[in-house]
């Protein structure tokens, strides 16, 4: 074979966007899935079905096709595996220690306090009766999920169990992580981690529901923030890296800011999803954070200068009232050629029903738009989320 191999861990649509960027490369794509109808097999050279904990085959299928290198986007579910299947056979990759810290949310925390990192004070509990000495709101998180499946924020102790059992269905674990609850505008960090150095790419400022769910409903870069605030995240995001080992590795950052500073919510060792990596970092910034993963996955060089632009793009979920769709105009199949306008999509059709949005994995659709300013965006959503909720009768 001419070509490098490289493996993708899941083929859904979350990896879409990084196996078409390998084959732009020159790559040749190994994709493994548990899931024997992975929405993307088809977009891979090779496409095997293994399960996420069989470490022998997943080893077996690159000795098989030559891999070269592993990597994955937007999902943290089988980072551990590939630390593991990296640490057999040299790959460049990041530690087993680091994977286990950056899936169990609590060990994180851990991390972040033995750090000096800013965060929110949490334990681990499983029963509402262990929270006595807390004070309300508090956030219940599950340890080892992501997409905020099963995350809540609690007012009272009457909440508390049912916000437990809730998070426990969306985990493999028999306690939950609680934490004391953070007010504050909510960002998210993109960065790289390679040579010994971090490097942040770009600043995302997110909009999420309202409580007791915090779903992200949408993501504009670059994030308005002041220069000193850039300048303390960037010193927050290397002291991450140095605790949690951040090495030949991406890394995506979630904190929030108040008036009494910065606080880490959680990080991960990975691409950002809801088309923050794909996507949006490449039009705000000319940067494309797949083809710079993709070279340190394959131990290539990094190059983050050549390209650069400071332009503005974001993605914005649509946020419609629970009910069923009576009607949806046919001048919403127009909407991909409306100035600005980069991508669009419609999950819904008439006849569905919209019910609250609870977790990322129940969203409707979105649009993604690009301009020359952030001032630009802001007016942009506005004026195009206003346009869409009136195509779409809701009742």
């Amino acid at each position: 074979m001419d070509k490098k191999a490289i493996m993708v861990f899941g083929v859904g649509e979350l990896q879409k966007s990084i196996i078409e960027r390998a084959h732009e490369m020159g790559l040749f794509v190994v994709g493994i899935d548990p899931c024997p109808n992975a929405i993307c097999k088809d977009g891979c050279d090779v496409f095997e079905v293994v399960d996420g904990q069989d470490f022998n085959s997943t080893v077996a299928i690159c000795h098989k096709y030559n891999v070269k290198a592993i990597v994955t986007a937007a999902t943290d579910k089988p980072l551990v595996m590939m630390a593991n299947v990296a640490e057999k056979l040299n790959f460049p990759f990041y530690s087993v220690r680091t994977a286990i810290w950056s899936t169990d949310k609590f060990q994180m925390k851990q991390r972040f306090i033995e750090g000096d990192i800013p965060c929110a004070q949490g334990r681990l509990i499983s029963s509402a009766n262990e929270v006595e000495d807390m004070d309300f709101p508090i956030i219940v998180k599950p340890r080892d999920n992501s997409g905020s499946r099963g995350v809540k924020l609690c007012r009272s102790k009457e909440e508390l169990q049912i916000s437990i059992d809730e998070a426990l269905e969306n985990s493999r674990l028999t306690t939950v992580l609680v934490e004391e609850f953070i007010e504050g505008r909510e960002f998210s960090v993109e960065s790289l981690h390679y040579g010994g150095k971090s490097e942040v790419i770009q600043f995302t400022e997110k909009k999420t529901t309202e409580f007791p769910y915090n779903v992200e409903l949408g993501h504009k870069q670059p994030a308005n923030l002041t220069d000193d605030q850039r300048e303390k995240i960037c010193t927050i995001i290397c002291k991450i890296a140095e605790c949690m080992q951040f090495e030949n590795c991406p890394s995506h950052t979630e904190l929030k800011i108040n008036d009494h500073g910065i606080f880490v919510i959680e990080t991960s060792p990975r691409l950002g999803g809801d088309y923050i990596t794909s996507i949006l970092t490449p039009l705000s910034t000319g940067i494309n954070l797949e083809e710079q993963l993709l070279h340190i996955a394959l131990g290539e060089s990094v190059d983050t200068k050549t390209g650069r632009v400071e332009k503005a793009s974001a993605v914005c979920f649509f946020s419609l009232p629970e009910g069923e769709v009576k009607a949806i105009d046919t001048e919403i199949c127009g909407i991909i050629n409306w100035p600005h306008i980069f991508a669009f999509n419609i999950k819904l059709k008439t006849g569905d029903r919209i019910n609250k949005i609870t977790s990322s994995l129940n969203r409707y659709g979105q649009f993604i738009i690009q301009a020359n300013r952030r001032e630009e965006i802001d007016a942009l959503i506005e004026k195009y989320e206003n346009k869409i909720n009136s195509l779409i009768v809701v009742v």
